[in-house]
């Protein structure tokens, strides 16, 4: 019998294989990632967050001018820290801060101005809430002054590959980190050849590469978390199926963060705006619950807690005897 990692590898292979064998892949995928089924812990460098309980609700605090949804809205450092307030008491579990839009076709905020938005609302909001907070951001430095200020996860959309020093600065503050499936960067990630030969299984080597290099760096498994990337690098259809498919990535073992709120992809099917996708958005968290998320993260808090809670109810349901 092969160990759990060749099962996983041979899932890979005969994926690309005719005769129908693309179902067993997924079956497998499933199969593992059922077995892996059981309470995980994330540790931060403040806490330990129990998951399996329910699923996290993170708060996303864009402090930019031109994110895709809410750019400019908190722009001004007075109301970022008024809504940050505001989804705590909403029910946050964690709040997700960022100085640079990742929206497509974004460019590069220097590094000056992205730790200028970014640190002095985590100064702020750490002195006056207890739940943990997470900033976005591929930048070493701005990771390593908002881990000073308070911040106690990086979610990093690169997976570490976008600053080689980001790894050692996760380590040294005993971090959590988010590492996240991309192809590109911003700005080119939907341009080109969007294809994949095996969706799933690709993302999910992706990420197992990406975990192996953070364990290699030093940074503890239980720190770490990992998300698909829906909407980076993906074609509406390749969204739609990663969420169908979401319980397969559980076969690496990790938390699962999954990030849909009112992305294009919900647009393509609802034909509404980026602030009228709430409908669409709380579809997608519902579908990702059901299939074994850990984190959501959103704008609309109370409304997605709502549904988080109501999905979780219903698959607990079905756990029961």
């Amino acid at each position: 019998m092969g160990t759990f990692k060749q099962i996983l590898a041979l899932a890979g292979k005969i994926e690309k294989q005719p005769f129908g064998l693309d179902g067993i892949a997924c079956d497998l995928r499933r199969l593992l990632g059922h077995l892996e089924q059981k309470p995980l812990v994330l540790k931060t460098s403040r806490r330990e967050l129990l998951l399996g309980d329910r699923t996290l609700i993170m708060g996303i605090l864009n402090v930019t001018p031109d994110s895709f949804s809410d750019g400019n809205r908190y722009f001004d450092r007075r109301r970022a820290i008024d809504r940050g307030l505001q989804m705590a008491e909403e029910g946050a579990d964690i709040i997700d801060i960022g100085g640079e839009s990742t929206r497509p076709g974004a460019k590069t905020v220097p590094l000056k101005e992205e730790i200028a938005r970014v640190v002095p609302v985590v100064e702020q909001l750490a002195g006056k809430l207890s739940i943990p907070l997470s900033v976005d951001t591929t930048k070493a430095r701005v990771a390593e002054k908002a881990l000073a200020a308070g911040a106690e996860i990086i979610n990093d959309i690169s997976a570490l590959a976008g600053d080689r020093k980001m790894a050692s600065v996760i380590r040294k503050a005993s971090a959590a980190v988010v590492l996240m499936h991309m192809r590109g960067t911003p700005a080119d990630m939907q341009q080109g050849d969007l294809r994949y030969d095996d969706l799933t299984g690709e993302i999910i080597a992706f990420l197992g590469d990406a975990v192996q290099k953070a364990l290699a760096a030093g940074i503890s498994r239980e720190s770490l978390v990992i998300d698909p990337g829906i909407g980076f690098g993906k074609t509406y259809e390749d969204n739609c199926r990663i969420l169908n498919r979401l319980d397969e990535f559980r076969a690496l073992g990790l938390p699962l963060l999954v990030g849909t709120s009112r992305k294009a992809f919900i647009g393509s099917v609802t034909g509404e705006a980026a602030d009228q996708r709430t409908e669409g958005t709380a579809a997608t968290v519902a579908a990702a619950v059901m299939r074994g998320c850990s984190i959501v993260r959103v704008h609309d808090v109370a409304a997605m807690k709502k549904v988080a809670a109501m999905t979780d109810a219903i698959v607990r349901a079905g756990m029961a005897p």
